[in-house]
């Protein structure tokens, strides 16, 4: 299986904050914080299409993610804040409280999901 080396960028969304009303459980709020923003080339490069799945990973822990191609610069990856993106951070705060969230070095493969 090919793995990349990206940036992950996580982020906030209008959408994601108006569905956090609605509640986190919900399969609308799931979906939102489960999909994983990239270029169309690097999907093309790693053959991937709309929905297929991926593993994520870091030195902290690992996640798996639908992707959809978006306006993102090659080699950037984006996805909502949400429990998958927790599993990626570290504990480290840099006396700021909250861990360090932005320009994460990651690894990525595509992965098959049974089912």
């Amino acid at each position: 299986m090919t793995t990349r080396r990206f940036i992950l960028n996580p982020l906030r969304t209008a959408q994601q904050g108006q569905q956090i009303n609605v509640g986190k459980e919900t399969p609308e709020y799931q979906k939102i914080v489960n999909t994983l923003t990239m270029s169309a080339a690097d999907m093309t490069s790693l053959g991937l299409a709309a929905g297929d799945s991926v593993r994520v990973w870091t030195e902290y822990g690992e996640a798996i993610f639908q992707c959809e191609a978006g306006k993102v610069p090659d080699g950037l990856l984006c996805v909502p804040y949400g429990p998958p993106t927790s599993r990626l951070m570290g504990g480290g705060t840099d006396g700021t409280g909250m861990p360090i969230s932005k320009g994460w070095e990651v690894e990525l493969e595509p992965v098959k999901v049974a089912g």
